[in-house]
């Protein structure tokens, strides 16, 4: 069983990290807005969930302003889709254990 557990990542252990996660695998990027809006977040938990990712290098930040407002976007780095995708097929196999 402890195989099995090896590519369970924690640092997507809480369901914010999992979103950021599972959105960016599926979209070149993802504002800070739409993160929040599409998770339920406020803006101080998406922000340090999005620190968290952004310090284990999964996820990459880049903040600009449009006119006088400022934007930040989060783009998955390669590293990050990688265990991203090592820790949805651990789970899969616990999931499919008989």
């Amino acid at each position: 069983m402890k195989n099995l557990l090896g590519n369970i990542n924690k640092a997507f252990d809480h369901r914010i990290r999992l979103g950021i996660m599972s959105i960016l695998m599926v979209n070149e990027f993802a504002d800070f807005n739409t993160l929040k809006e599409l998770l339920g977040a406020t803006d101080g938990n998406l922000a340090s969930h999005a620190k968290a990712l952004e310090k284990v290098e999964f996820i990459r930040i880049e903040k600009q302003f449009v006119g006088r407002k400022p934007n930040t976007r989060y783009f998955a780095t390669e590293k990050g889709k990688l265990e991203f995708q090592k820790h949805i097929e651990a789970l899969e196999k616990l999931i499919h254990i008989k």
